[in-house]
């Protein structure tokens, strides 16, 4: 999807989509700044005055009265007529000619003799640097009249931008976002008024009411914090959903689009589902609704007049509805209900937001499972965190909360937890050095490395034997190696900062990763396009309602069944699911919107369906 570009206009108040305020634009005025009074100095040779040979009349004079303190380090102005008679004055000045010039200052002064040729050497040579200082106060002056100008053009953009962008900024959570309140103060209060609306990046969740209450209907927010901590937690339970959201997130390939489609009036929604070859819709903005989206509706629901179809697809203009296809429906495999069990999670570091994670695996985990948290945070001081920050740890009926003290980054410290137990480890960038990019994903990396290269060392002695036979094929004791092998017993979830961390966690496939930056990025970036798309993304980030789910194709089908695309989104339908897309087994990435859904291809059990479901 291409994404507009601003006009090589002049002015910035045309052809411009996006609009990112600067500090600057925050504390400027509405009106012109005031104008300096520019002192003008003249260059040219001034025609002698007949009173210059009057003693009373100094051919220097000063640039302000001598109490001027501005002007305490310039004292004199040299008389550019004088330039002429500078070689009758060198002259003047010899044994043969004992008559001797003067100069007088301003002050009255006399010199006479060599000393005053020396000190009239200085003022010529004041008097030539004089207009190089002038030139660069010119040149400051002229600089803080533009930024001037600019400042106005930017307030004219901002009333003409189809989306304004506020993002947050490095440091403490609530000076960001105190900065992003002033800043949406600062643009609902513009007196042409806002064409678009305002995307703001919060840090702390906390802090969202108040900037809606300050923004209204003008602003949508999107709580980086929390997005990225709901997402490790969903990423932690299914792996390679990391690499899913990247993708619909990202600007690359598919996205959620919604439009209208009125050849749709009247259709099931069951229908819609097959009637567009080249996009997957998702779900429904009910005009009936007051224009609310309803993700994965009933099959029977009919689309209304002024019904909009939210849809997975390439681009805005790469789809649209055709003749609808005739498909087989087929039935489901009769065991099909996939039963939740007790789940032990580690959570290695402390964020800000740990009673709101907590929360979440709450509503996600079935009863008897077991959180552990491993963090150097004392342990009374973890339970007044979370009762602040309004978690009741009496109340939790799935998971039992287990404390382990500790730092993550010294071996023997993990070596004493039973790191090959745990289904999930999430690594969390810790509170302590969160304002550091670098210095977070050097510790979650540290940290990743100790925990697999112990895990790896647990193996069983049978499993590291039958190992030992095809570790020639990676390098002879490469410890990469023992590392994947022990990636496949439990799920590691570090969550970085930086792409360049992303890149050697890639390289090396010893864990599943959440990039905090890029993802916050690509969301603000689509509701920026789309405000009505924030209330997708916030319904599968939620406890409730539906989620992204990667599913086992044994549930839709046997093995070697050969099924078109279509026919397996029907029979997922009888589970009430929507399938977006695949991973077969022998592959890396997982394919969405997949062309030629109606060809038939024959499916492993090894294969897995990226759906979208509600959350169980």
């Amino acid at each position: 999807m291409s994404l507009d570009s601003e006009s090589p206009s002049p002015s910035p108040s045309t052809g411009r989509d996006w609009f990112f305020p600067s500090p600057s634009f925050i504390h400027s005025s509405h009106h012109h700044l005031p104008r300096t009074p520019t002192r003008r100095f003249s260059t040219y040779p001034r025609a002698r005055r007949p009173y210059d040979s009057d003693p009373k009349h100094s051919s220097f004079q000063t640039l302000s009265p001598p109490t001027d303190p501005k002007y305490a380090g310039i004292r004199r102005r040299v008389d550019f007529a004088r330039r002429t008679q500078r070689s009758d004055h060198r002259h003047a000045v010899s044994p043969s000619n004992p008559q001797k010039f003067e100069v007088t200052s301003s002050l009255g002064n006399k010199s006479s003799g060599i000393g005053a040729f020396q000190l009239n050497k200085v003022r010529w040579r004041m008097a030539f640097l004089l207009p190089i200082l002038i030139t660069a106060f010119s040149s400051l002056l002229h600089k803080i009249f533009s930024y001037q100008n600019q400042i106005i053009d930017l307030q004219v953009s901002v009333s003409k931008a189809r989306a304004i962008i506020v993002l947050a900024e490095d440091g403490n959570a609530d000076q960001s976002d105190a900065r992003a309140l002033r800043t949406v103060l600062s643009l609902t209060g513009v007196k042409e008024g806002l064409r678009g609306h305002i995307v703001v990046e919060l840090s702390d969740l906390d802090n969202e009411v108040l900037v809606k209450l300050v923004g209204g209907d003008l602003v949508e927010t999107v709580v980086a914090h929390d997005v990225i901590g709901r997402l490790m937690i969903q990423c932690a339970r299914q792996p390679g959903l990391a690499q899913i959201w990247e993708d619909i997130l990202g600007f690359e390939n598919c996205e959620f689009y919604i439009k209208r489609w009125p050849q749709l009036d009247g259709m099931q929604f069951e229908d819609a589902l097959i009637s567009f070859p080249d996009a997957i819709p998702c779900g429904i903005k009910a005009a009936s609704y007051g224009g609310k989206i309803i993700l994965n509706p009933d099959d029977s629901y009919v689309l209304q007049e002024a019904d909009e179809v939210l849809v997975i697809a390439e681009d805005d203009d790469t789809y649209s509805p055709t003749t609808l296809p005739t498909v087989w429906r087929g039935n489901l495999p009769k065991d099909f209900i996939v039963p939740k069990s007790a789940e032990r999670i580690l959570f290695c570091g402390w964020r800000r937001d740990m009673e709101d994670m907590i929360m979440v695996l709450e509503a996600f985990l079935a009863p008897g499972s077991e959180l552990w948290m491993f963090n150097d945070v004392p342990e009374k001081e973890r339970e007044k965190k979370l009762i602040d920050g309004g978690l009741d740890i009496n109340q939790l009926v799935n998971i039992s909360l287990i404390n382990r003290e500790g730092n993550a980054v010294i071996r023997r410290h993990l070596e004493s937890l039973p790191l090959e137990s745990f289904d999930s480890i999430l690594i969390l960038a810790d509170e302590s050095v969160e304002d550091s990019a670098i210095q977070a994903d050097s510790r979650s990396l540290a940290t990743l490395l100790l925990i697999r290269d112990i895990q790896a060392k647990r193996l069983p002695y049978r499993e590291a034997k039958i190992f030992q036979g095809h570790r020639a094929s990676i390098s002879q004791g490469s410890w990469i190696g023992e590392m994947q092998q022990a990636s496949d017993k439990s799920v590691i979830i570090s969550e970085i900062l930086d792409p360049r961390t992303k890149n050697l966690l890639s390289m090396s496939k010893i864990s599943d990763y959440v990039l905090s930056n890029e993802l916050v990025s690509m969301a603000l970036a689509m509701v920026a396009e789309d405000r009505q798309i924030n209330d997708v993304l916030e319904e599968l980030f939620a406890e409730e309602g539906n989620e992204m789910h990667i599913r086992r194709a044994d549930l839709y089908l046997q093995d070697g069944e050969e099924l078109s695309f279509y026919e397996v989104l029907l029979r997922a339908r009888q589970r009430r699911e929507i399938v977006i897309g695949y991973r077969l087994a022998n592959a890396e990435k997982a394919v969405i919107n997949p062309p030629g859904k109606n060809e038939k291809r024959r499916w492993s059990l090894e294969d897995v369906f990226v759906v979208i479901a509600e959350k169980e």
